[in-house]
């Protein structure tokens, strides 16, 4: 019972637009489906990553530290705002969408993309603490419990991200022309640029 319970939260919270959504669905508009399943998979390793870390208490440390969580924030402002930066120089260049169904070469960028900026965000850190521990049950093995539900966490953002870039895809046709192109990359670049200003002068 518990674990459906996590699962429904689960969805709550990949519903709510932020730092992975705008990765992932830039990605997606960029070079296709696998691009955008690319930094979807980098996202969610670094979510199981996380996860995994809460399980064996090593985010405690990264809570407990303001100079590693200052660190981590600065870093992960840093890597949005470049990657804002690129999206608003491409817009200006206009450089034409990879085709649909074409492998793109260097995927490795998107996944890395994706993984970065999971990993760079403190706050990633700090909800996987908060978060996961809410849906242990008394009297469960805690680590072991932990790890489960980091997995089903990470299955469920597979399934939700997949939908939207399996629809976003589908639109790709009329996202995809020149103009309306050069609008989201700006769109994407100045929300890129937001979040990553926004992460670089809050607290925790």
């Amino acid at each position: 019972m518990y674990l459906l319970a996590f699962a429904g939260a689960c969805v709550l919270v990949a519903m709510v637009p932020g730092v992975s959504t705008a990765i992932i669905l830039r990605q997606t508009l960029r070079a296709g489906r696998g691009s955008g399943l690319a930094a979807t998979l980098g996202n969610e390793t670094g979510i199981l990553l996380w996860g995994l870390a809460a399980a064996f208490g090593l985010s405690a440390l990264l809570v407990a530290s303001q100079v590693a969580y200052d660190v981590m924030r600065v870093t992960g402002a840093v890597v949005l705002v470049v990657m804002g930066a690129q999206a608003l120089w491409q817009a200006r260049e206009g450089a034409p969408p990879a085709p649909e169904g074409k492998a793109v070469p260097g995927w490795r960028g998107p996944y890395l993309a994706g993984l970065g900026t999971c990993l760079a965000n403190p706050k990633a850190a700090v909800f996987a603490m908060a978060f996961l521990p809410q849906f242990v049950p008394a009297g469960q093995n805690v680590p072991l419990t932990l790890v489960t539900l980091a997995v089903v966490w990470v299955v469920v953002d597979l399934l939700w991200y997949g939908a939207l870039i399996w629809a976003v895809a589908k639109a790709r046709d009329l996202l995809g022309r020149p103009a309306v192109r050069r609008r989201l990359e700006q769109l994407s670049g100045v929300l890129l640029i937001g979040l990553g200003v926004r992460m670089a002068v809050e607290s925790r």
